[in-house]
C-alpha cells in the first residue's frame, strides 16, 4: 500500500500561487551577478556604465541581467540624457522578502 504524504502547510491554492512566486523570486536572485546588481542598487541609483565596471563583465551581458530584473519589477529605470539610469523597487523587493519570510516562518511553528 503506497501512501501519499501530505502536509496540511503546504495545501491550498493561496500557498500554491506563493510557492510560484516564491520560486520565481529565487530564480531571478539566484544567479550572482543579478544579487550582485540588487546589492550594487541598494546604495542608490546607478547608470550602466557604472554597473558594468563594478562587475567587470560586458555591457550587454550586465544590460541583459537589468532586463530581467526590470520585467520581474525588481527595479526601475529612466532615461537622463543618453544614459539609462537604474535603481532599486523597494516596495517589490520587500514584498518578495517578506513573502519568503513567511514561507519559511511556517516552519518555525
Amino acid at each position: 500500500m503506497t501512501k501519499t504524504l501530505k502536509s496540511k502547510r503546504c495545501e491550498g491554492k493561496n500557498l500554491a500561487v506563493n510557492l510560484s512566486r516564491i520560486a520565481d523570486f529565487l530564480k531571478i536572485i539566484g544567479e550572482e551577478n543579478r544579487l550582485k546588481i540588487l546589492c550594487l542598487l541598494k546604495d542608490g541609483e546607478k547608470c550602466v556604465c557604472d554597473i558594468w565596471q563594478y562587475l567587470g563583465l560586458a555591457q550587454n551581458l550586465v544590460s541583459h541581467h537589468l532586463k530581467v530584473l526590470k520585467d520581474f519589477g525588481l527595479v526601475s529605470s529612466r532615461q537622463e540624457g543618453l544614459k539609462v539610469i537604474y535603481s532599486l523597487n523597494k516596495k517589490v523587493v520587500k514584498k518578495y522578502l517578506e513573502l519568503l519570510n513567511n514561507f519559511l516562518n511556517l516552519y518555525g511553528e
